[in-house]
């Protein structure tokens, strides 16, 4: 039987997340960044809807079978209300899908090609489960963080079976260790092919040399560094604290948005990783989590639910199986799932 490697998957990922990297940073750049408010209550901006169809569109071509799950749609984007945040996400997703983006000329505006594009590829991504393989997608993983200048990511991963087999992550507002002039780090992992990372400078080279990333070899817990969520609402941080204070780990948690916090984990940064849920019935988001468990598990790490339970990523858009999540290098996780239980 053939091996199946997924290369040319890891490929077209870490392209197609680079290159709606960069067009959030334009958009970070060049204008105030408009903003939705969905149903719940979640921003989304026309750098979330460029950069979703930009993958999209990336995928469709390379593998015009696999189905989408994706965050976004048009819905709310095509009300007439909407219409000025259409035509600005439909500029830059005719600028950046081209090979080599140019500056746009002043006073330019989108035409009705443009926009029908851009709808046709934000709900291309609109699958409700996915089957034996499909990609799931996060253009901006951390949005409020995008909208503050913090961290944000683009997350992409490939799920075959149930499992996931290829994680991308670009992100822009995390620095390449050692540190770089410019900030702006690439992620990406193949299952049972360890994790690595790349500048986003170098990912514009022909051949461009990666780094293999691992988790910290940290044994004891009152050295251990900890990460949460930046927003109190995606995270019980008071919980977090306790349970910190119960395992003996005296450092202060680091705060971030996005999927960059698997990505501190992953390269030594943090040792663990909580994500405790705020209410009973809130079930995570796989594209929340797919790619970023799959870069720390590659890494030596480990990453489960609250309950021990790996992460199940076939029961369609949420992790329906799951409650909260752990991740952590693995030395100590057990200590941390027991004080979970027993603070719980």
């Amino acid at each position: 039987m053939t091996e199946v490697t997924y290369e040319r998957e890891c490929r077209t990922a870490l392209f197609a997340v680079a290159r709606a990297a960069r067009l959030c940073r334009a958009v970070q750049r060049e204008i105030k960044a408009e903003v939705l408010a969905k149903n719940d209550s979640s921003p989304v901006t026309i750098a979330d809807f460029g950069s979703q169809a930009l993958i999209v569109q990336t995928l469709a071509q390379a593998f015009p079978d696999d189905p989408i799950l994706a965050e976004e749609n048009s819905a709310d984007l095509v009300k007439p209300e909407n219409e000025p945040l259409l035509s600005h996400a439909a500029q830059y997703f005719t600028r950046f899908r081209a090979e080599e983006p140019r500056e746009p000329k002043a006073g330019a505006t989108s035409s009705p090609g443009d926009r029908e594009a851009l709808i046709r590829c934000l709900d291309h991504g609109a699958a409700d489960h996915g089957g034996s393989r499909f990609w799931t997608v996060d253009p901006i993983d951390g949005t409020k963080g995008f909208l503050r200048g913090g961290q944000f990511a683009v997350a992409l991963a490939l799920i075959v079976e149930g499992r996931v087999v290829v994680g991308a992550l670009a992100c822009p507002s995390l620095d390449y260790r050692p540190a770089k002039a410019k900030p702006g780090t690439l992620f990406y992992a193949i299952r049972g092919a360890g994790a690595y990372m790349i500048s986003e400078d170098q990912a514009r080279q022909a051949n461009p040399a990666a780094e293999r990333i691992h988790v910290g070899d940290s044994g004891e817990l009152r050295f251990a560094h900890y990460c949460e969520s930046y927003d109190p609402s995606h995270s019980a941080q008071d919980e977090s604290a306790t349970i910190a204070r119960r395992l003996g780990i005296t450092s202060p948690s680091l705060r971030m948005d996005s999927q960059a916090k698997y990505a501190v984990v992953a390269r030594g940064e943090a040792d663990l990783y909580l994500r405790l849920p705020t209410r009973k019935d809130y079930r995570e988001k796989i594209w929340d989590h797919a790619a970023g468990a799959l870069l720390v598990e590659e890494a030596g790490g480990t990453v489960t639910d609250i309950m021990g339970r790996p992460l199940e990523f076939h029961h369609g858009r949420e992790l329906l199986a799951n409650k909260g999540v752990v991740v952590s290098n693995g030395r100590f996780h057990q200590a941390v799932l027991e004080a979970i239980a027993e603070q719980r």
